[in-house]
Formats: C-alpha cells, structure tokens, sequence
C-alpha cells in the first residue's frame, strides 16, 4: 500500500501543480565559476533524472521525495521533501551551490523561503515536448555537462520529429487518457500527453477544456464516444479502463481500443517521453486497424 500511495502521489502532485500553473522567478544560468563541482538539489524527481541523463549525477548531494535517481556510488541520495514541505535543516546541512525548482510544480511560497535563505535557485520548465529539449540544455549548462546535454537534446529533437513525420498525418482516431479512474482525470490540449497523442495521429476527446488535468464525468465520455481507451497504469497504480464494458454502444468498445502504458514513465517530463510516445504510437496503429477490420466485417455482412 506504501508504494501503491507513494506512486499515485506524486502524479497527483505532479497534475496538482501543472494545473496551477506556478512560476518562479528567472535566473541568469551561470554555473560556478571557482573550478569546484556544483552541489545540486532537486525539487521534482524528474529534475534528479535529466542531470542523471545527461552524465552528471556526481552534482547530485540531495533530491526529492519518490525520486529513483542513486548517486554516483551506487547508493540512496538524501531526500529533502516533497512539493509541499521541506527539510530545511537537512538542505543546510547538504550546503547547495544551486537548487532546481520545477517551474511549474514548485510552489511559489517554497521558492521564495530558499531565496530568502539566501540559495540560489534556478527554475526548468518542462510543461511542453519542446520545454524538455530546451530544460536538458539548460541543466547542461547549470551542471557544467553542457556538452553531452547538447547531444541528448539533439537526438530528442529528431526523436520528436521522427515521431511526427511516421505517424502525425495518418488517419485521425479518436482518443480518451484516463489519468485516473477515480475521480476520473483527464488531460487538455495544453498536456504534453495530448501532444503525444497528436504526433501519433490522435484527437484528444476533452481538447476543448480549460483546466490542464480536468475532472469530467462518464457521461461526458460517452457523449463524446471515443474510439480508444488509453490510460496511464503500473504495478503500483491502479487505473482499469474495465468499467467502460458497460456501455458497448461507445465505439472503443466496439473496436476492442483498450490500451495502457506506463503511469511512471508518462509522469515525468524528459526525454524518457519518447519510448512513451513509441508506445502510444503502437496503439493507435493497432486501434486503427481494429476499426478497419470492423468496418469491413459490417461491409461484409450487409
């Protein structure tokens, strides 16, 4: 059960504050200019895995809470808190050079008590497809691995236009993300996750809406009548797309479109969206000829 809450925790968190849409203050992204390693704190898990990416995790002397990035030995990093509250006194014990807030997910109250405790603090911004390339850059440049953060950076933008060129002008196909199945969440067209889907060729059902994480109703879903079920799920997340059986009239039904993929994975905004995208871009293939092959049977029988 600890990990089971622990999991959904922090994607809650993580739409919590998206939705919010927070922000802090810029900064001029200099790294320390003595010759000695920056000591880097992160405030968001996926902060702790771009610098993990990009080679630099010897810069990592404390992260936050659900984060799986391990230090350079091997061993646990000292956890500070979450999105909510942190161990001050463990964050002056760590003595950072520099603290990474996620400009979207770090609240503005906690940024403003570390500046006022004299930290440098630095915001990344990874709210889009196009943030993650521009947020592995700018890490680069705090870290002082700028040059391999330029390389990953590239491969990921040639990722993404991969991705767009073999599956964003297929045929379109109509999809509902369940975040969450209760309350049942969804996503807008401002979510990276509806990008994802628009480069595989899909339309987000609840693109209208306003709020990023919406909470709709199944009657809402039934109305708009998808033709595939998508949803984020893992051994510690439960999200079963099972209870939409009972209405066989919605066409993702009809079509057998039931699909999932890793809440984890989709959760954190790096790079990492890219094999999450792949996926996604399998399904919809898959759905595709679902409905085909159901069009035909009906041709067949008529």
């Amino acid at each position: 059960m600890f990990l089971l809450s622990q999991q959904f925790k922090y994607i809650v968190i993580s739409l919590f504050f998206l939705t919010l849409g927070c922000s802090v203050e810029d900064f001029d992204a200099i790294p320390d200019q003595d010759g000695s390693s920056p000591r880097i704190i992160t405030l968001a898990p996926h902060l702790a895995e771009l610098i993990d990416l990009i080679g630099a995790k010897e810069t990592l002397v404390g992260v936050s809470t659900y984060t799986n990035v391990l230090s350079k030995n091997g061993t646990k990093l000292p956890y500070v808190g979450d999105a909510f509250l942190l161990d001050l006194e463990r964050i002056a014990y760590l003595n950072p050079t520099i603290i990474l807030a996620w400009q979207a997910g770090t609240p503005n109250h906690i940024v403003e008590e570390l500046q006022n405790l004299g930290y440098r603090v630095e915001k990344i911004k990874t709210n889009s497809l196009n943030d993650i390339e521009t947020a592995v850059t700018q890490v680069g440049k705090l870290t002082g691995y700028s040059i391999s953060a330029k390389k990953i950076a590239s491969e990921y933008h040639k990722d993404l236009q991969r991705l767009s060129s073999d599956y964003s002008k297929k045929e379109s196909i109509r999809v509902f993300y369940q975040v969450s199945e209760r309350p049942l969440h969804t996503v807008n067209k401002k979510h990276y996750v509806t990008e994802l889907i628009e480069l595989c060729g899909g339309d987000n059902i609840f693109n209208d809406l306003n709020e990023l994480a919406p909470l709709v109703s199944e009657e809402a879903v039934i109305v708009r009548n998808p033709e595939v079920f998508l949803a984020g799920r893992s051994e510690h997340t439960e999200n079963s797309l099972e209870n939409w059986q009972k209405w066989p009239e919605i066409m993702a039904n009809i079509f057998s479109n039931y699909f999932y993929i890793n809440a984890n994975e989709i959760s954190r905004p790096t790079p990492g969206l890219i094999a999450v995208g792949e996926v996604i871009c399998k399904h919809l293939k898959k759905a595709r000829f679902n409905r085909s092959e159901n069009i035909k049977k009906n041709e067949m029988e008529m």
